[in-house]
């Protein structure tokens, strides 16, 4: 629950406040005083009468009733300050700046579990232990600078890491950008970045409410909370972008199965921010620079003019729009031609448009209109002018200001003289703008907000012909652990995924009558281990009984060798689908190419049961490989629409049956025709 007290106090008392600015309590004041906070401003310190010109209370009982409290003591005497404040000053707002709780010692937290119960009974709101505070078009809650300039349609920021969100604003504001809110959540006691979502998200108007959000998380704590409101939020209109921390962390966990070993918790927050819609971001320039691009109109299309006077950036932009998916088309024909006779001799119109280092403002315009209103493979204009060395470029900025406001297409200004155009630069942003100084970070991020895809459905329909009763009943009868090669084909069967028909046989003689059934040629495959072709527990292309025999006595030799699989050999390029139990998240459903290649190649993607059939078809379509499944050289491809069926079919297996918390097909095999599962393995969990 974030209380209003909390959002926009009436009342406002810093304990621990001083005279000493260099001090969290200091500084948190003075910013709140040059914020010129609307409401009453108290300070108690138990040393003082006045600090900063402000009435100190050193008794506590003498304090007025008070909305919100921000705290700048130690940790050990907090516990009977917020229980005082809560109980007797109808205090319901909490931001505690001091550290020394659950990120220190156990016993700071417990501490900071008690402050978090007193607040709770109250139905107060907490923002810390261990942060910077809040800041927001009411008051300047935040102990560090620099205070960035607050608009209701600036960004929301909101941050596990306080120091982080300092240096993200650090990057934020030479482009131009400016901020509704900055959160600084610290150990999220109560609140954490995901609350602060849902807040935002059911508070939302469209037409007050900022339509930009930042993320900085350090650990995703509630990803259900998380993937509902961000998601609602985009709906609603709004961008959002986030760093997730941590992405390098690589405590591969021993996996049983191929699926375990290639899923992470890294893998299973990008698959959460795909399906919520959230652009992921590395670095603080690349989410700032996602942030200044989301303030621009709405790129409608992949086509971009990369207007500039330099040809080098120009070059390296192309490249790096390219290399994303963007394309920089050609541009030729009558309306070319005329426009190239309004620039100066040597310039260039082809795309990149180059109109040279003495390129004038009143060029600039003509080419910018031309892009606009003339050259229809145009979708958007990316234009780099930086200082030439020859004059001031005012007038230039100017035009742009004019052009981005006019014009239907968004243009995007790239602005890399950081110091010979300080003032020109300056003059443009007051305006309103935003600009970019390096023209490849922009460009990777402009590709990557591009590439990602809308929220996924908040409700997904189950695929038709699923026997929601024989799964569960299935599950019901099963122990934990790998389920029979038996029990594996019945629960394929109930949820319509199309498989090889087999025989699981114990003894020799079972092998030789099994074979009749199935068909020559046939495949043989242990049961027990498994990594079958690991220990040599696969046999191809067998075509006579004599084999069955020989190689029945062979495998069952292996370890842990428990029978032997017969199934009719088939043809068709391997690919793979899979489902990993991510604690938290939910089930990751993966899918990629198959066979051995699997753990090489690493090409899989993944998506969030319940996965849509859109989910299921950008799946397939982003692989490195997808060129292979569509049949490549005059190979027969895969029927993407039956793969398609058979991850929505896992998808709504594993939504009935959550106990499921490993399962690998490998190899599906896929043809023109259909797609047919070889081998599966399911382990349960309950």
């Amino acid at each position: 629950m974030i209380s209003n007290q909390l959002i926009n106090p009436k009342s406002i008392v810093v304990i621990g406040g001083s005279n000493d600015i260099e001090k969290p309590g200091g500084k948190v004041l003075k910013n709140i005083i040059d914020g010129k906070f609307g409401g009453e401003l108290y300070v108690s310190n138990p040393k003082l009468e006045e600090v900063q010109g402000i009435k100190s209370y050193k008794n506590l009982e003498n304090l007025p009733q008070v909305d919100l409290a921000i705290i700048a003591i130690a940790a050990k005497y907090t516990v009977k300050t917020v229980e005082y404040l809560a109980n007797n000053k109808n205090t319901r707002g909490f931001i505690i700046l001091s550290a020394g709780y659950s990120e220190e010692s156990t016993e700071g937290a417990e501490l900071e579990q008690k402050i978090v119960n007193i607040i709770k009974e109250v139905n107060g709101s907490l923002i810390g232990p261990n942060c910077i505070g809040l800041l927001n078009t009411n008051y300047n809650g935040v102990f560090t600078t620099p205070i960035p300039k607050l608009d209701p349609t600036g960004i929301d920021l909101v941050s596990g890491s306080g120091a982080t969100a300092v240096f993200i604003m650090e990057s934020a504001l030479p482009k131009g950008l400016t901020f509704n809110s900055v959160w600084s959540v610290g150990n999220s006691a109560q609140l954490g970045v995901e609350d602060v979502i849902e807040y935002l998200d059911e508070t939302f108007d469209p037409k007050t409410s900022s339509t930009v959000k930042l993320l900085y998380i350090e650990k995703v704590e509630k990803p259900q909370k998380l993937l509902k409101h961000a998601s609602s939020l985009i709906r609603k209109g709004c961008k959002i972008a986030a760093i997730k921390a941590g992405s390098s962390d690589a405590g591969s966990r021993a996996a049983s199965s191929h699926t375990g070993a290639l899923a992470s918790s890294d893998v299973a927050v990008s698959t959460l921010f795909k399906k919520a819609g959230i652009v992921r971001c590395y670095g603080r320039e690349e989410l700032a620079t996602v942030a200044a691009i989301f303030q621009q109109k709405v790129l409608k299309g992949k086509n971009i003019a990369v207007i500039t006077h330099a040809g080098g950036p120009g070059v390296m932009l192309t490249d790096s729009l390219s290399n994303g998916g963007l394309d920089v088309p050609a541009i030729t024909g009558e309306k070319a031609d005329e426009l190239l006779s309004k620039l100066f001799p040597g310039s260039s119109v082809a795309n990149p448009i180059d109109f040279l280092a003495t390129g004038t403002a009143q060029q600039l315009g003509n080419i910018i209109d031309y892009c606009d209103q003339h050259f229809n493979n145009i979708d958007g204009m990316a234009v780099i002018f930086g200082s030439p060395g020859l004059f001031e470029v005012f007038d230039v900025y100017d035009v742009l200001d004019q052009k981005m406001k006019s014009c239907k297409k968004p243009i995007y200004p790239i602005m890399p003289s950081l110091n010979e155009t300080v003032r020109e630069i300056a003059h443009f942003q007051n305006k309103g703008n935003q600009s970019f100084p390096d023209e490849v970070i922009f460009g990777n991020a402009l590709t990557k907000i591009f590439n990602t895809t809308p929220p996924a459905p908040e409700t997904v329909e189950f695929t038709e012909n699923i026997d929601n009763q024989a799964i569960r009943t299935i599950i019901e009868q099963s122990e934990n652990g790998y389920l029979h090669p038996d029990k594996v084909a019945k629960l394929l069967d109930a949820a319509g995924i199309t498989r090889v028909h087999e025989k699981s046989v114990k003894t020799k003689t079972e092998a030789v009558d099994a074979s009749k059934k199935v068909g020559f040629p046939l495949v043989m495959k242990v049961i027990g281990p498994v990594h079958k072709s690991d220990v040599g527990g696969i046999v191809l292309n067998v075509n006579d009984t004599k084999t069955i025999e020989k190689e029945f006595d062979r495998i069952m030799q292996i370890p842990d060798a428990v029978g032997v699989l017969l199934q009719p050999m088939l043809s068709g390029i391997e690919i793979f689908a899979g489902v990993k139990a991510e604690e938290k998240f939910g089930h990751l459903v993966l899918a990629g190419l198959g066979g051995i290649f699997i753990e090489v190649l690493k090409d899989v993607n993944s998506a969030l049961a319940p996965v849509s059939e859109n989910e299921a078809i950008n799946m397939i379509k982003s692989l490195k490989a997808y060129k292979i499944i569509e049949g490549v050289r005059g190979q027969e491809g895969v029927n993407i629409s039956a793969f398609v069926d058979a991850i929505t079919r896992i998808s709504a297996l594993v939504t009935i049956a959550p106990e499921i918390a490993e399962m690998d097909i490998n190899p599906l095999l896929g043809n023109s025709k259909s797609v047919t599962a070889v081998d599966a393995r399911i382990r349960i969990e309950k």
